[in-house]
């Protein structure tokens, strides 16, 4: 990205050259690809304009001013649809912008689009979307993991150079791994939330998609700030990318939890990540096995927290105030027919799934159970940094599956296996190529760390990339 910029600044190329590039390759791919719900190709190349106008003089908002940017569909865009990738939203228009958007505009980085996703964030494969299933670009009869499936693909496609996703149990990180770019879950609250439409605020968080460990880390540089508007907000520093000194691996503890290894994990994603581990210790990193038994539980408590928080959540959509209404004779049955319409399959049973855990009856078996094994998992990691510096595991057991090669509801909810962690204690967590099974697929590398040790976490795994290497290139590369 730094390349691009530098051309953007000395002129020797515009934004508008740049956003009709990258609007050229979304009408190229997107009718196998399906990475985006929405593209605003004039409001784009509008917004490019005004970059090139700015840039003549002298005013550029940012270094980045100019490099157009995709967001998901779950993100409010003043004036631009945000569907959720649901019939409920087909037709809203947000009357303002979420503060990341907000952001990125004086930043100045033109918006082209909003990308596909799982209905309202609710699965791990973007196979659970009105608008289509978004295919893998390395091999289009695969998943690209969900649920911003769309926002990873289209930045592995070449579609776009970097984009935003939001994660609550992995939603990031697992289509990065599968889609074999970089993708970071922040510490919760450092990324304001404003704006986001909720799955399960205590989990949810935005997050930056790249194609190198350095755009990733300067996109965050531009998110990662305290916000008014967003309760859960941390009164953090501002985040500078990184300097990419490589002697801070001299001694760096990095902790390789036993749960994370064996059982249940394809071997190419095990000796891909064991081999970057490897690497790293050759390095002068030490290797220290740890224990993080209660991730047993993680998917579990996840799965109860997640639902009664969607359950919540998603309550608002009654047929009354905006989006899908269906008339009938009452208001009961009004609301009833109105969500049986507007919601997909996964999300009514999640709904179910979250209104029986919170109903009186099952509210202390289940919920107030799962908030207290989320303290011991929170705990339990904690305990863990008291040791190493870094965790390193696999993002996902297996390169990205088949389409609908997941039936069982269970089956896909394992997806988030390696990530649910990360979620529940509120640590960051980053995905990163690692390597490739025999097919060619991309394998994903997990880097957990403390709370606000995002920096750290960006300055390994631009090691590990720089060991595995970058395939492809971006567009200023090809210029």
């Amino acid at each position: 990205m730094r390349k691009l910029a530098q051309l953007l600044e000395t002129r020797q190329i515009s934004s508008t050259e740049v956003v009709e590039h990258y609007l050229s390759e979304i009408t190229k791919q997107e009718p196998i690809l399906n990475a985006f719900i929405t593209v605003d190709a004039e409001g784009a190349l509008a917004q490019a304009r005004a970059s090139d106008l700015r840039r003549q003089q002298g005013m550029a908002l940012s270094p980045w001013d100019g490099i157009p940017i995709a967001v998901k569909d779950n993100i409010s865009t003043k004036g631009l649809k945000t569907t959720c990738a649901s019939r409920f939203l087909a037709n809203y228009v947000p009357l303002f912008d979420a503060t990341v958007v907000s952001t990125l505009k004086n930043s100045g980085l033109p918006i082209v689009g909003k990308t596909n996703l799982d209905e309202f964030a609710m699965g791990s494969s973007t196979e659970y979307s009105a608008y289509g299933v978004t295919r893998n670009p390395h091999d289009y009869e695969r998943v690209s993991g969900g649920s911003s499936g769309g926002s990873a693909a289209a930045v592995a496609a070449g579609e776009i150079p970097w984009s935003l996703g939001t994660d609550t149990g992995g939603s990031i990180r697992q289509p990065a791994s599968f889609c074999g770019v970089v993708g970071l879950k922040p510490t919760y609250g450092w990324v304001s939330r404003y704006g986001v439409v909720a799955l399960a605020p205590s989990l949810d968080q935005v997050g930056p998609l790249a194609k190198t460990v350095e755009d990733a880390a300067i996109l965050f540089s531009l998110l990662a700030a305290p916000d008014a508007m967003d309760a859960t907000s941390a009164d953090a520093r501002a985040f500078p990318v990184p300097d990419w000194d490589e002697s801070f691996i001299k001694g760096l503890k990095i902790g390789v939890p036993e749960e994370f290894f064996g059982d249940g994990i394809k071997p190419e994603v095990e000796r891909a990540v064991t081999d970057s581990l490897e690497f790293l210790a050759g390095q002068g990193a030490e290797l220290v096995p740890i224990s993080l038994a209660t991730n047993e539980y993680a998917i579990d408590t996840y799965l109860t927290l997640v639902t009664a928080e969607a359950s919540s959540s998603l309550a608002r959509y009654d047929g009354v105030r905006y989006g899908v209404r269906v008339p009938a004779e009452d208001s009961n049955t009004m609301f009833a027919k109105s969500r049986s319409a507007g919601f997909g399959s996964e999300v009514k049973r999640r709904i179910m799934l979250g209104t029986y855990v919170l109903s009186a009856r099952h509210y202390g078996a289940y919920y107030e159970q799962a908030q207290k094994v989320r303290t011991l998992i929170r705990q339990d990691v904690l305990a863990a940094f008291q040791q190493v510096d870094v965790i390193i595991t696999p993002t996902t057991p297996s390169a990205a599956f088949r389409i609908g090669a997941k039936q069982s509801p269970l089956e896909m909810y394992l997806s988030d296996l390696f990530t649910a962690m990360a979620n529940l204690s509120g640590i960051p967590a980053l995905s990163v190529p690692c390597g490739k099974d025999a097919r060619g697929l991309p394998l994903g590398l997990q880097i957990m760390g403390s709370h606000f040790q995002e920096e750290l976490l960006f300055k390994v795994a631009y090691l590990v990339e720089k060991y595995v290497g970058v395939e492809g290139g971006t567009f200023s590369d090809k210029l």
